[in-house]
């Protein structure tokens, strides 16, 4: 028989409780030290600079708004500062610093010096900060060479031209120029002068760049060698452990009865979850949205000149469409999620609150306002409509929704898990807090709650600290807390299907939570290698982020147990299992997992491969198998399982299913193998062999050779958007039209997916 599933005696033991809240408190109690460090050990923000006769530079509060204009004009999502944001234009901070030192060689050569490199390092490393008047001391020719740099970026900003394939005359106002280079300045100086009682910069001597003598430290090198050898031994321990308990832990089906599946038009569904289709619909035109707007976010890379013969800069810039499109692809999983959440809970409290569709459609209409508003004053912003540091303009990368929306998502957030709560509440009182409708209730609330980190990430933060909460975000947020959802969601799947029971899936849950956040708290620190953090964060950062891989590597193993599981098919009749192209997505996000999260991931977060790569085609590599092969997939075989409930057995679209699978599958594997990847390989050997200047720059970006491997992309485009998408799309407008099918309740029977059957007993011989 099967475990009954309402109990208040936990199904797991007080081992794995206690394993999980041992790893939790070393990770946030060392991440509260680093949080420490980062306020009071990062590169410096001066109150002024001035040359060395006392005449001002620039001010602090000048730096602050050049931070907040580069951000609100989207430049953040067109090039990049310390490494971090777009790929197409240059990293500001590698950019000033070349420039600044090739000024003032050429000042040195004017006043008839003929070597130039010594007197240029000491002039760039040697640090004139004062921490007690909290004075910057630029040299006469670092002012000089500011006010020439200041000009070009006036030049290039306010060019009358789309060829760069931003707006034309983007920013005019000399004040907003001088305003923007005094935050490029800043960055590059720290990337340059030695932190005091060490012999590397701010930014552990990133960027490379022989001009001032800046290379790999020793630190980074060592490091490094470490994270190869955390992985290596950590990946022997796993197997080692898998091997000797493998019976004990992972998927397995000991326990499992003889099923059969209630088919489509035999599951009884409630009102709220039927108001998720409407969710799911809105979900696949956000993700055709998305997937167009990459389209064009590429073709940018294959020719920045023209769209097919359309002027496409000054109708939706570069910046503009890479923002919605990274904007997009965040919120439409994330919709997807919370449309799943509240699909499962009543299958889980097998009972609905009254109205509760109301609460839900409510939802539905909040997230189509943040959407749309967010996408509305993302472009305002952008083309300058709306001031700079306000609630309305765009902040930073992956955090571009202006702040109102940013306060609005958390809210409907929140909002989500109050639905989820009144719908679990009645179960939840019956239930031991260790159980699984507890779990499930205590993941869905991490995800408001660390998402709200990020509001401590504000257009006007310090550079250093915005990327370290920013980053609780990008990576906690969503490689930890979003992966325990995903993990609880799929796991809770299977026992809803009667696959596994409660305590197998438990064992699952707690054994993923306890071995992502080993890796994954501390981790976070890998995206601050160069931020301007002191070194510990890059130690700390590169250990742990390679202990990430191992989990990856398990899930890797548990694939074909996984898939097993999930393909099982019925013992006791013959009857179907309805959800195969669900759980072909879901072994999808396994494979994904190890290959985007796991490889790609592990390959740019080395701290000597991050040291030239960081910017390049390498990241995109990692944050389009990782992002779209996890969260995309696991999104759409979400959308499966629900969209399988309400459309009619005979007017189920499986070829459509079948085509959409294998070609996102298809597509992805294309855009990243074809082209991401080997375009990412040849640009880190250009960093290493002439510089990251050079490999930034786009005349090496724009050579034929990389030409062609960006264009070669394009057909992996077109069988991921019309083979992959289109097909998705279409399967969630006819779930839409048959959504009310079927009988509807506000009671679950016990096993609402399944029943259990006895098997057809054998005549006995005669």
């Amino acid at each position: 028989m099967a475990v009954k599933e309402s109990t208040n005696q936990p199904l797991i033991g007080k081992g794995w409780v206690q394993g999980v809240a041992l790893v939790m408190i070393f990770g946030f109690f060392v991440m509260g030290l680093l949080a420490y460090r980062t306020y009071t050990a990062s590169m410096p923000m001066p109150d002024k600079v001035v040359t060395e006769s006392g005449q001002l530079v620039f001010t602090g509060d000048e730096i602050t708004r050049g931070q907040e204009l580069f951000q609100s004009r989207g430049l953040q999502e067109y090039g990049s500062i310390v490494g971090h944001g777009a790929y197409l234009g240059p990293d500001y901070t590698a950019d000033y610093l070349r420039r600044a030192t090739e000024d003032v060689a050429t000042q040195l050569r004017d006043g008839g010096m003929a070597d130039t490199h010594d007197a240029v390092v000491t002039e760039f490393r040697t640090n004139r900060f004062n921490p007690e008047t909290r004075t910057l001391v630029f040299t006469d020719r670092q002012a000089e060479a500011f006010n020439r740099i200041t000009q070009h970026y006036a030049e290039f900003f306010g060019e009358n031209s789309t060829k760069h394939g931003l707006l034309p005359r983007l920013i005019t106002d000399p004040a907003e120029i001088h305003d923007l280079t005094a935050f490029f300045a800043w960055t590059a100086w720290a990337s340059a002068a030695d932190r005091p009682g060490h012999n590397y910069s701010y930014t552990n001597n990133w960027p490379s760049e022989p001009r001032v003598d800046n290379g790999p430290t020793a630190q980074l090198i060592v490091w490094s060698t470490l994270s190869l050898i955390m992985l290596l031994g950590g990946t022997g321990i796993m197997f080692a452990v898998y091997g000797r308990w493998s019976q004990k832990i992972g998927w397995h089906s000991a326990e499992a009865p003889m099923l059969s599946f209630r088919q489509p038009g035999e599951v009884p569904l409630t009102r709220a979850q039927r108001s998720t289709i409407w969710f799911f619909a809105i979900v696949s035109l956000l993700f055709l949205a998305q997937a167009l707007l990459g389209g064009a976010v590429q073709h940018y890379r294959a020719d920045l000149s023209n769209f097919f013969g359309l002027d496409l800069a000054a109708i939706l810039p570069y910046n503009l469409a890479r923002t919605w499109h990274l904007q997009l692809a965040l919120l439409w999983t994330a919709a997807a999620f919370l449309a799943g959440g509240i699909f499962l809970t009543p299958f889980i409290s097998r009972r609905e609150p009254r109205r509760q569709h109301w609460l839900s459609y409510g939802l539905l209409g909040a997230v189509v306002i943040v959407v749309v508003g967010s996408l509305i004053t993302e472009a305002l912003s952008i083309y300058g409509i709306v001031p700079s540091g306000s609630l309305f303009s765009q902040q930073w990368e992956y955090l571009d929704l202006p702040r109102l929306w940013q306060i609005l998502l958390i809210v409907g957030m929140f909002l989500w898990i109050a639905i989820i709560w009144r719908g679990m509440r009645a179960r939840l009182k019956t239930e031991s807090k260790l159980n699984m409708p507890w779990v499930f209730f205590f993941s869905g609330l991490a995800i408001p709650m660390f998402y709200a980190v990020g509001l401590l990430a504000g257009s006007d933060t310090h550079l250093t600290v915005a990327d370290f909460w920013r980053f609780w975000v990008v990576h906690l947020w969503v490689e930890d807390f979003l992966e325990l959802f995903t993990t609880v969601m799929v796991a809770y799947i299977f026992v809803m299907l009667g696959v596994v029971s409660q305590r197998i899936a438990l064992g699952v849950i707690f054994l993923d939570v306890i071995l992502y956040s080993a890796g994954g708290v501390i981790g976070t620190m890998h995206h601050l290698y160069f931020s301007g953090t002191p070194v510990e964060h890059m130690a700390l950062g590169a250990f742990f982020s390679a202990a990430e891989v191992i989990p990856l590597t398990f899930l890797t193993v548990e694939a074909w147990a996984f898939l097993q599981l999930g393909s099982r098919q019925t013992t006791g009749d013959a009857k179907p299992f309805p959800h195969r192209w669900a759980v072909m997505f879901l072994v999808a996000v396994g494979f994904w997992n190890f290959v985007g999260a796991g490889i790609f991931g592990f390959l740019i977060n080395l701290p000597i491969v991050s040291y030239y790569q960081i910017g390049t085609a390498l990241t995109a590599n990692h944050a389009h198998a990782a992002m779209m092969g996890v969260y995309g997939m696991l999104a759409v075989g979400l959308a499966m399982f629900a969209f399988r409930y309400v459309i009619p057995a005979d007017k189920w679209p499986e070829k459509w299913a079948r085509m959409s699978f294998w070609c996102l599958n298809i597509g992805l594997a294309w855009m990243v193998f074809a082209s991401l990847l080997p375009l990412g390989v040849l640009q880190l050997y250009h960093s290493v062999n002439e510089g990251y200047f050079e490999a930034r720059s786009l005349g090496y970006i724009t050579q034929p050779g990389n030409a062609v491997l960006e264009w070669l992309r394009l057909p992996g485009d077109l069988i991921f958007i019309i083979g992959g998408v289109v097909p998705f799309v279409w399967i969630a407008l006819q779930a839409v039209r048959h959504f009310k099918s079927g009988p509807t309740t506000d009671e679950m029977p016990e096993n609402p997916l399944y029943t259990e059957v006895s098997p057809t007993p054998v005549p006995e011989a005669r």
